[in-house]
């Protein structure tokens, strides 16, 4: 829902290629982390007290977005915070709140909480890779070019 509220376009992008990824490829074993999730990739940052430090996610699709959950037990009042560097803002991030950032394009870190608080977060997201994948025919980028480059001689 949130995706598909806020940037529907980007939401149906995610979607197309969701479908031709689980619906057209050869690997039966590949599945989606989540039932009707747009995301094929997820990470578990485990802690206890997960701090990031300022980064750019560049395997992830440009100008395409993750989704960041805070996960609990941290006064977020006092830390935990996102920092969005390029856009100069500090976001207060709750417990159990997702916020949708394109990670490729803002360099981002989040602020360390305090002792005997715990930090968890979980981020969906999807890498370049997989849509390239899909681009090339779920085939490699050298069998691809191999590919083209045989049609190139006919």
């Amino acid at each position: 829902g949130l995706l598909a509220t806020w940037v529907p376009n980007l939401f149906d992008f995610y979607v197309d290629y969701m479908k031709l990824f689980y619906m057209y490829h050869h690997y039966p074993n590949l599945h989606c982390p989540f039932l009707n999730s747009i995301w094929c990739t997820i990470t578990f940052n485990l802690g206890p007290m997960t701090c990031a430090l300022s980064h750019c996610d560049f395997a992830n699709l440009t100008s395409r977005w993750c989704a960041i959950t805070a996960l609990e037990y941290f006064d977020y009042k006092k830390g935990g915070h996102l920092i969005l560097w390029d856009c100069k803002l500090i976001i207060e991030l709750p417990p159990r709140t997702t916020i949708l950032i394109p990670s490729t394009a803002i360099f981002h870190s989040n602020i360390p909480i305090a002792d005997g608080e715990y930090w968890y977060s979980f981020t969906q997201y999807t890498t370049s890779k997989i849509f390239l994948w899909i681009e090339h025919r779920f085939k490699s980028e050298e069998a691809y070019l191999v590919m083209l480059t045989r049609r190139s001689r006919r």
